[in-house]
């Protein structure tokens, strides 16, 4: 495999750090940029916001880029809920700004982080990528936004995009809202966790080592016949499960999950990922009992070092 050049945008985030790691680790040469510069595992990031057009491009009168991986985003609608125009400003021009990079350089695929969330409340499914999205969050409408952004940057010049439509990642270095988290960071501290909503909730959960990889195929495979792909676990899971799977893998932790819908998400049906499976050759590889257990041992890590 020819050795490549990839510009990783959120390199300081989730899924931008674990796609860096695995880039490097194969020996492509990365150029990790994030809003603000940084540090994550020893691994320097530089500081270039995907909003300023002239910093990518300076960027790439230094490095001849081959494949750009976008991740640099507002994370999720949790986040800067209350800024509407600035997830706007971001997750969209930010887009339209990598579209335009790719397009003056030319020949760079862009392999898009966007998520599941945009598409809103869904039929039942299993839900193949040609379902009609119709996000209730503006985060979700920024995302489904990009996504046809890149789609008609492909049609009109011919640009080589593809998003991957991600569920629910958790994982080691996650610090963001996740009930995960919540349940694994109670049990650390030996408190009893409560969750007022949720135990016939269902959620699809993907572990960030999966969605690492999924990208490392999207940006391998050669001719990707469709825009875009689920990637998720391949699993639902009600909050109350994921509960139950927290306590066995920790013993003793105490948790109890009130029933009721989960006031900050949508019910979504099974995500169909046999169109990853087919074209890229996808399938997750981490259980969400396996997945549990590495984010637990990481945090356990990380407060031993704090």
């Amino acid at each position: 495999m020819n050795r490549k050049t990839v510009l990783v945008t959120g390199a300081l985030g989730l899924i931008g750090h674990a796609v860096r790691l695995r880039l490097e680790e194969r020996g492509d040469k990365v150029v990790a940029i994030d809003r603000v510069a940084g540090q994550i595992d020893g691994f320097d990031v530089s500081e270039c916001d995907v909003t300023d057009i002239h910093g990518l491009y300076a960027l790439a009168r230094r490095h001849d880029f081959t494949h750009i991986v976008h991740c640099g985003a507002f994370s999720g609608p949790m986040v800067a809920a209350d800024h509407p125009s600035r997830i706007v400003q971001v997750n969209i021009g930010g887009a339209v700004n990598i579209a335009e990079l790719a397009r003056n350089i030319g020949g760079a695929r862009v392999a898009f982080a966007s998520t599941a969330t945009a598409y809103g409340v869904t039929p039942p499914g299993p839900v193949p990528e040609h379902t009609i999205m119709i996000p209730d969050s503006v985060y979700g409408a920024t995302k489904a936004s990009a996504e046809h952004l890149l789609n008609a940057y492909k049609l009109q010049f011919g640009l080589d995009t593809v998003s991957l439509r991600i569920s629910w990642v958790y994982g080691p270095r996650r610090r963001t809202a996740c009930l995960i988290r919540d349940m694994l960071c109670d049990a650390l501290a030996g408190r009893a966790s409560h969750i007022p909503f949720g135990k016939d909730f269902p959620r699809q959960y993907v572990h960030v080592d999966d969605v690492a990889r999924a990208m490392l195929l999207a940006l391998d495979t050669p001719l990707l016949p469709e825009q875009s792909y689920n990637i998720t676990g391949g699993r639902r899971h009600t909050i109350g499960e994921v509960a139950d799977i927290v306590s066995r893998v920790i013993p003793g932790a105490r948790i109890s999950v009130a029933p009721g819908e989960d006031p900050g998400d949508m019910r979504q049906a099974l995500f169909d990922i046999s169109a990853a499976a087919r074209d890229l050759g996808y399938s997750p590889r981490v259980t969400l009992e396996d997945g549990i257990r590495s984010y637990f041992d990481w945090l356990k890590t990380e407060r031993s070092t704090e």
